[in-house]
Formats: C-alpha cells, structure tokens, sequence
C-alpha cells in the first residue's frame, strides 16, 4: 500500500494503466517506458488523444494546465513554439497509427465525451484520500480511483443557492453518507476556450445518468460500489467502447450520489420584482394617506373621524407586519431519485433514518374511529423500509372504543398494505381511494388488478361494518363499565382516573401480513390521568407520545398528524428526508412542515377552510427567511430540536464531528454528545464518578427520572440498546407516561411541545426558531397529506375562535415575540411574522368599529372624511389601486386564484368581527381572572347524509350574533341613507355615494356569512333573528334620540322673538 501510494505521489505509470479519456492502454515509448504526456504531473492519456489534444484541443494537460510539449515523432501544429527537447519523427514510437479517418473519429468522440462529463476543462487535481476511511486505488491494475469521478459543475454549490438548476450542483461529502466511500471535491474553472459548454455537457450528463437507470431497470449494468473494471489488454474496439461507456456511467451515478438532495428555486424575477416595487409604492401613498387624513379632520363629526383614523393607523400596522415576511418567497424541488442512491440502494440495507409517527385523538364520538383507521392504515401502507416505520396511537380519551377499532384495523391491514405495495396505488387510504371518481385501470397492466380490487373492496366494506357495529355498541354505555375480551374490566373506564396503557399490535412480535412480510410497529398509548394533575390537553399528549417512542423505537425523526389528516403521497416521508438527511441542510432543519390540504368542501368553498391565501403565499414567504411556523399537523421533526439543543454555529464544527459524518454508525450504538444536549455539562471533564454522576442527575432533572429515556436522547442517530428486553422496554414506557413524571423536569417549558396556549403549535415552533433552528416549507406536487374540515358555519368559528384564543394567550405571556427571544437567533422579519401571529386578533376591535361606521354615517348624515381636493382625490385612487395590484401580483406569482383569494378576504372580515372578538375577551378573562374554557373537540362528519350536508346544518352559537347585527345595521343604513337624499334633493347624492360604497363594503365582506344564516331552506332561527333585531332596533333608536352630533344653545326662542331677537 505505501508503494502504490508513492508511486501516486511521484506520478510514475505501470505498462497496465489506461488512458483517463479512452481507458485505452498509455503505450509505452522505443525506449520501453510508459508513454507521459505530461511532464509535470503525469496524468495518465494516451498517445493518440494527446496528439489529438494538440491539434483539436486546448494544448495543454487537462489536470495541471501546463502546455503540452511536443515530444518525438509528434509532428509540429500551426503556431507552436519551437521546443525540439523530444521532438523526433514518429519511427521512434511503437503505437499504431491513427491514420483512418476512423480512429480519429473515435478519438475526437472520445474527447468531446470526456469534456462533456467534466464540464470544460479545470484543475482536475488527484484525489485526496482520508487516511482510515478508504484505500487507495491502484494504478497499476489499471482501475480507476474511486475517489476520482468526472464533475459536472463549475464549482461546489449547496441546495440552499438560490438559482442554482438541478444540473448544476455538487456537494462536499459532509455527512452520513453510510457504507459509502467520501468523494474529493473537484474544482473546476470555466475556461471559455473550451469546445463545449456547461450547458451542453450537462445535458449529455444527464441522458447518460438516464440510460444508467434504464439498463439498471432492465439488469444490464449491476451497481457497484463506484470501482470500475480496468480494461483488459486483449480487447477488441468495441469491448473498449463498452468498457469506457461502463466506466463513465459508473462514475457518473457516483457523482450523482454528491449531489444536493434538494434545491431553492427562486421566483421569476419578473413576477417578484414588479411585486416588490408595488409594496413599497404602496407603503409611500399609504403614508401620504395617513399624513392627509391626520391633518384635515372633520369637524362637525369628530369623534367618527378619530374612530376612522385610529383604525385605518391600527390596519396600516397590521398590513406591514403581515406584508414584509413574504418580501422573499421561495419554492423547493426535491430529489428522490438521490435519496435512493444516497440511502437506500436496492439490493443493500437501507441507510435511511427511523421515523416515529404519531396520531392523536381525543373523542371517538367525535372523531369517527373509521376516520382514525383510515389514518393509521395510510401509514402502516407509507413508501418506506417498514422496520424503520413506527406508529403511535394517543388515545387522550382512554376510549375501549378506540382500542378495539385499531385491533380491527392491524387485522385489515395484513391485508391492505401488501394490495397497495403490490399495485403503487394512491392514497393509500382505503376510504379515500375507493371513493375516487377516476379510471381506476389507468396505468395498470396487471391482469389480476380488477380482481384483487374486487376483493379488497369487498374487504373494506366488511371491515367498516364491524367499525361501525363497535361504534353502535359504543352507545350503550354499561352500568358497571366497560369489560373487556378476557373478562377484566376496561381501566380507563374513568377517563379522568386511569393507569397509562400501552399496546403494541404490529411489529416485530405482531405477526405478518398475507404474503409474509413484516409489517411497521403499531403501538396503541393512552397516558395515565388522575385528579389533581395538569395534563395539558393535546401538548401533554404529544410529549407522552415522544418519551413512549423514544424508549420503544428512538426514531431519529418524528411526523405528527391529526387523527383525520391521512398520508395522500406515500413518498410523503421521503420527501421529508430529502431535507432531513441533506448533509448540508440537514443539521439546521429542526422540522419540515407540509401545507394542509383537505376533502370534502364545497366547490365554493364558502368558509375559506382550504385557507390557501396562509398556506400558498404566507408560508412560502417564511420559507426564504428563517422558515414556516409550525400548524399543529403534517410535520416531520428532528427529534433532537425537540428535546430543547440550540443549533450549533457551524463554526463550532470539530472535525472529528466531520469525520464521523462520514462513517456509518449503527442506530443500536448510542453516541454521546454532553455538548449538544445539556448546556449545564458542556465541556465537562469526566475524569471521575462524581463528575458523571452529576452529569446524570443534571440531564435527569432536565428530561425526568427515567434512566433509559436519558440514555435515548444522548443517541445521536437513535435507535434501542441492543441489550434491551422488550419487558423492560415496555416497563419503563408505562413509566414515563406516568401523570407526575414531568414534575419537577423541563417539559413543557423548554422541551417537547410547549405549554401555556391552546396553540401550542405556535409555541413550540417559535422555541425552536429562537434557538436558531430553521425549518422548511415542503410542497410536492401530490399534497403530502389530506384532512377534513369544518364546512359547517358555527364549526368553522369555533375552530377559529380557538385559534384565535391562543394567541391571545401567547400575546400576553412571557413567550410573546414583542419581547420573547431577542438574545436568540431568531430573524428580525421572522419575528415580525410571530409578531403578526399573535396580534391579529387584536385587529377585531378596530375592525368591528369600521364595520358600524357606514351605518353611523347614513342614519346621521355625518361622514368620516372631509371634502377632498382634486389632489386628494388622486392619493385616493392611488391608495386602492396599489392595494389592487398588491393583490392581483401576489396572485400571480403564487399561484393562488383569485375567487380563493377573495373569499379568504371575506372570511378574515366574518372571524375579525365574531371569532376573534370573543377570544380577545376570553383571552382577557383568562389571563385576568383566570378564567378558563373549555372547548370540544371539532366534529368529524362522514357526510352520510348527502354531499355536502353539513354545510346546510343550523348550529347555534353567540359567535352568530355581531356578524348578523352588523348586517341588519348596514342595511337599515342604507335605506335610510337613501331616503334621506330623496327627501332632500339631489345635492346630497354626491356624500351619498361614499357612504353606500362604505356600507356596501361591509355587506358584499359578509355575505358569505348571509347565505350560511339562511341555509338550504333559508330558513333562521327565531333566536338570532330576535337577538339581531333587537340590537339593532336599540342601537338605531339611541342614535336618533340622542343625536350625539347636533350642536345645542341656551338662548331664546327665535319662533318668539321674531327675526330681529
């Protein structure tokens, strides 16, 4: 091995090495000695290709730039020096000739195939080898350097640049790049003389990479491990044709395998920059209106203008805090076919990491157990290694219900997920895919597929019949309780005191599915609950879950879905991972947030409940700046933000850490990293027992009194001790979903899912962001996931009104982004959008109050603007029209259409007036006087009745009452309005069209909320119609009688004293 390495260093060739272009044979001069066309570093080409070098090409050696001497026999090219040190004639040399046209066809293809691969011409260095981590190559038995593969790129470039194409990437092999030798990094620099350019050779790149996969498909070319066969000396042209192609295809999947797993794609700066200019145009004329309306009050109805003007500032600072964290929006394309390479080679272990999926529910009553199953089979079903696949069911309700429909769904999916696997059907949800009115046939070849689809739907239906017989059963609640198969009684008959329970149905001791494969883990958890604990609602769920997977299976990465959120791309997790496991971007991702798409809205979608305005544009703004907040369900976790670490600077790297990127590192191993997980020890010498010992009750007092869940946080890479017995495993689960293991520990405050708001979605994700953790916004082009949504009107605002309350929460505790995280990492702009989050339900006050003043202005006669000038009158027009154009560009450069867009305008008016109002004042009295509410968990429906059933039914609630009496007020307004310019003449028509279009504002904002009072049979309730009119009536009355606006004078009569008084 010295020797080979030495001859490396010196350059020196055996009479076996191949050219680097051809891999033809070097040669060998009259003197017996390996023919060297470069003096200086030796590269390895032949006679014939340096002669054709010398002719046709640069001149000069392709690794170290220097010219090309002309040695014997080569004869003399136009325009070169006279440098005779070698020069002789070519009866010297014992090569064959090149002199058909032939040969010299095949070389010069030889060389365009070779530059094309390289990308041009650049300092194509010998490859620097890692002592330790891989062997060198020989030259003399004439194989290629593993370490040496052809770039494809100019210079090193990472999947964060943005611009950069797919072709057009290379990344240094920092990482786990498991069972896979580290590349050299190859710089190369364009040279403008080259023959061909980047563009060209990247194209020829990637049908070369194409046609590796074609033969790869069909068993032409086994995968190797990047080691080409050297040619043999005996072969014919064509074997060395073969032999080149092999070796350069070979090379080139290699090369493929450095690449970024994904790419920023920026917007087209035709479409962002026109948007840009508009906001900022927009932020001067809304200056100058502000300045205007500030200046010229009205005199005679002061107090409506300083309303108006308070409002409009509070509406201008609400627009900055919402417009500015989308100024830099970006997609994201993925790579799958490079993870596959990367991780998961067929024929070899996959390298790709664990994943533990959680599924919370609450109610089966509620949230239908079919729904439930649904979920649980889409994932037992997911693209992926199924021994790296966990799922974890939180039962928050300790519901026999629910256990006994998840023992029914891991029977039915022994059946399922082998049909779906076998055929690559989507979803992979059975009620959604049998539900599809699509030609099912389409892309189906398999003759048996009809019959088998058949079968299984005949499968399903039985499978729902026995769901929905637990569900009828579930009804009839037993006096003495619910019992269980073996006679015991069910323990969370109390679903406020019971023991924790955990049941593993599937897995490694769960049996097989129908063709004899292992299926992933399914694991049932219901936390224990007692009188007198805080359990914390879905965030304290969500911490059992992670302590339970962390004992049992330690996933490294963890996914979260609602109950009624399915997998609707299969590959979902893999595009995940594209992010995850990029060596480069990996490390600073603490999740990557999929946007939420549902079924079963209506066509209009009348309540805004797709909310693509936030999902479409909002979040892919945060994306180019720090990355998407984080919306409570389909979100992929790195396990180890979770658990509370700060990002480390990547200056802080050692390069130990580095050189242990690159090895494979079984999960089963645990991987001590005191720096990352407890600041407390960091940098501690553990030279003695006390030492450790406090470092152990240091991370005990940090995570809780379990020895083996402390010990699963320090493994890196996750992953269960071997030593491990599934006993003790599960012993130690049922204790650290114990009601008081938390005490007296950081959950909750600084790990896991954060406490303190029902949004503790919210919450969790700003911890994360203030610690310098980015996140990512994946959008493949199959929506990962799909939920349902509350089309139902008083639904759809208590979802709302909830939301709404937590951040009112959030807004006034110690977590509030004001004053939350300023000594952090947390970007200035991404503040301004947790900022944004927490503050707009503020925005109802001021936008109830906007609401009211058209009818003020119509039934007094008042108004809230003075007469405007001709110059005034243009800053108005400007106003609108750049709030047009902000929209109508933000549409085209998201995509968003614009009836989408117009209804989410619409809905934000409803919820301001009604569901925020209510939190702002519940938030209030729960911070104030701690008084708390409770809310229930939103309906499920199964839309059994008919489409769309739900969308018609009547539910009453007090959120109706504002939006209805703000209605009735305006249009009495406007009635009014009108009969008083009548009456008065046609000179008051002029101050009458302003007040119309105010008050028609209001009413054409809240008409969806009109045609959902009135329902199908437009019909309403007496009570909101009595509430309404009532309120209404009052309120028109008190201003008629009171007349706030008309100035009043003690003096005399002017009907008694005459004219002259």
């Amino acid at each position: 091995m010295d020797g080979d390495a030495d001859a490396l260093k010196s350059g020196r060739h055996g009479a076996g090495d191949v050219c680097q272009i051809c891999a033809d044979g070097l040669g060998t001069t009259v003197d017996g000695e390996v023919f060297t066309a470069c003096d200086v570093c030796r590269f390895p080409v032949c006679r014939p290709c340096y002669e054709h070098e010398r002719k046709e090409g640069t001149q000069a050696c392709l690794q170290c730039k220097t010219k090309y001497k002309r040695h014997r026999g080569s004869p003399p090219i136009r325009g070169e020096e006279g440098d005779d040190t070698d020069a002789d004639d070519g009866s010297d040399f014992n090569y064959p000739a090149s002199g058909t046209e032939d040969q010299k066809q095949k070389i010069a293809d030889r060389m365009r195939s070779w530059r094309m691969n390289t990308g041009g011409s650049g300092n194509v260095g010998h490859p620097k080898y890692d002592s330790g981590e891989i062997g060198l190559s020989k030259y003399d038995s004439g194989e290629i350097p593993r370490g040496y593969v052809p770039s494809v790129t100019n210079s090193q470039m990472s999947g964060e640049i943005p611009g950069a194409s797919p072709d057009h990437h290379m990344m240094s092999p920092t990482g786990n790049i498991s069972r896979r030798a580290p590349f050299p990094y190859v710089n190369h620099s364009p040279n403008p003389s080259r023959e061909f350019s980047g563009s060209i050779g990247n194209v020829a790149w990637k049908e070369r990479v194409d046609g590796w996969k074609m033969k790869q498909d069909k068993g032409a070319i086994p995968m190797t491990n990047g080691t080409s066969i050297a040619p043999s000396e005996g072969r014919a042209a064509t074997d060395i044709d073969a032999s080149t192609e092999y070796n350069m295809e070979d090379a080139l999947l290699n090369d493929e395998t450095r690449q970024p797993l994904s790419r920023k794609v920026p917007i087209a700066s035709s479409k962002i920059n026109p948007y840009r200019m508009v906001i900022v145009l927009r932020l001067v004329v809304l200056s100058i209106f502000l300045h205007y309306r500030l200046t010229n009050p009205v005199r005679n109805a002061y107090p409506l203008w300083l309303l108006s003007v308070i409002c409009e500032i509070w509406f201008a600072l609400s627009w900055i805090l919402d417009q500015f964290p989308k100024w830099f929006p970006i997609n994201r394309e993925t790579y799958l076919d490079r993870l596959a390479l990367r991780y998961d080679r067929e024929g070899e272990p996959s390298q790709l990491a664990a994943v533990d999926i959680f599924v919370s529910t609450v109610d089966p009553l509620k949230e239908p157990p079919i729904v439930t199953a649904n979920t649980v089979l889409s994932i037992l079903a997911v693209d992926y290694p199924v021994d790296k696949v966990s799922c974890y069911v939180s039962d928050d309700g300790a519901s026999m219900l629910t256990f006994d429909a998840l023992a029914e769904t891991s029977e039915f999916a022994r059946k399922w997920v082998p049909f779906v696997k076998k055929y690559d059907i989507e979803p992979r949800a059975p009620e959604f895919y049998f539900c599809q009115k699509i030609d099912y046939l389409k892309d189906k070849v398999q003759p048996s597929f009809v019959k088998d689809r058949r079968a299984m739907k005949r499968e399903y239906e039985e499978f729902k019949i026995r769901i929905n017989a637990l569900v009828s059963k579930a009804l009839k609640v037993p006096e003495e309780g619910w019992i269980m198969q073996d006679g015991t009684p069910w323990p969370g008959n109390n679903t406020r005191d019971h023991p924790g329970m955990i049941q593993v149905f599937l897995g490694h001791s769960g049996g097989l599915d129908t063709e004899g494969n292992e299926l992933p883990r399914l694991v049932y958890v219901s936390r224990e609950k007692r009188p007198g604990f805080q359990h914390h609602k879905k965030a304290g769920a969500m911490n059992a879950l992670v302590r339970v997977s962390a004992v049992l299976t330690n996933g490294q990465y963890m996914l979260n879905l609602d109950c009624d959120h399915y997998i609707n791309n299969s590959k979902a997790v893999r595009e995940a991972m594209c992010f995850l496991m990029d060596p480069n971007l990996g490390p600073q991702v603490c999740y990557v947030q999929f946007p939420q798409r549902f079924d079963g809205i209506d066509r209009n979608d009348r309540y805004a409940n797709r909310n693509t305005v936030f999902f479409d544009i909002n979040l892919r703004g945060l994306d180019g700046i720090q990355g998407p907040v984080y919306v409570g369900t389909g979100c992929v976790f790195n396990r180890t933000a979770i658990y509370g670490k700060k990002k480390t600077s990547k200056s802080k790297k050692r390069s130990s850490d580095k050189k242990k990127s690159n090895k494979h590192v079984d999960s089963s191993v645990p991987v001590f990293n005191l720096e990352d997980i407890e600041e407390g020890v960091e940098g501690a010498g553990f030279d003695d027992e006390k030492s450790v010992l406090m470092s152990q009750m240091s991370l005990e007092k940090r995570f809780g009194q379990s020895a083996a869940f402390v010990a699963s946080t320090l493994m890196e890479y996750g992953g269960v001790p071997q030593s491990s017995t599934p006993e003790s495993l599960l012993k130690e689960a049922i204790h650290v979903i114990s009601c008081g293991y938390e005490d007296k520990s950081e959950w909750g405050t600084e790990i896991g899912w954060i406490y303190g708001s029902v949004t503790e979605d919210i919450l969790t994700g700003f911890k994360m962001h203030a610690r310098g953790w980015r996140s990512v916004y994946c959008m493949p082009k199959r929506p990962a996931f799909k939920g349902s949504a509350p089309i139902n009107l008083s639904d759809r605002l208590n979802q709302v009104l909830r939301w709404a309350l937590g951040s009112v929460e959030i807004l006034f505790s110690r977590h509030c982004p004001l004053w939350y995280g300023y000594g952090g990492r947390l970007k200035f702009l991404e503040r301004f959008a947790y900022i944004n989050t927490t503050i707009y339900p503020l925005t109802s006050l001021p936008l109830l109050v906007y609401c009211i003043l058209p009818a003020i202005c119509l039934l007094t006669g008042k108004f809230i603007m003075p007469e405007i000038s001709n110059l005034a009158s243009i800053w108005f027009i400007a106003l609108f029209l750049s709030i047009f154009a902000t929209g109508i560009l933000e549409m085209r450069w998201s995509g968003v259409g614009i009836d989408e867009w117009w209804r989410n305008e619409q809905f934000w008016v409803i919820g301001g007036i009604s569901a925020h109002l209510f939190a702002v004042f519940q938030g209030l009295l729960k911070v104030l006087a701690g008084i708390d509410t409770n809310f229930t968990v939103t309906s499920k429906a199964n839309d059994e009745e008919g489409d769309f059933a739900e969308l018609y039914m009547f539910k009453w609630t007090t959120l109706l009452i504002p939006p209805t009496t703000i209605l009735i007020i305006n249009m009495v307004g406007v009635v009014a309005g009108t009969s008083y310019a009548i009456n008065s003449g046609y000179q008051s028509w002029g101050p009458l069209f302003g007040k119309l279009f105010f008050a028609f504002w209001v009413i054409v904002h809240l008409y969806p909320f009109l045609k959902g009072l009135m329902g199908r049979q437009n019909r309403t309730p007496t009570i909101v119609i009595v509430w309404a009119v009532l309120l209404a009536s009052i309120f028109s009355l008190l201003w008629v009688r009171v007349d706030p606006f008309t100035t009043r004078l003690a003096g005399p009569n002017i009907q008694t004293c005459g004219i002259n008084c």
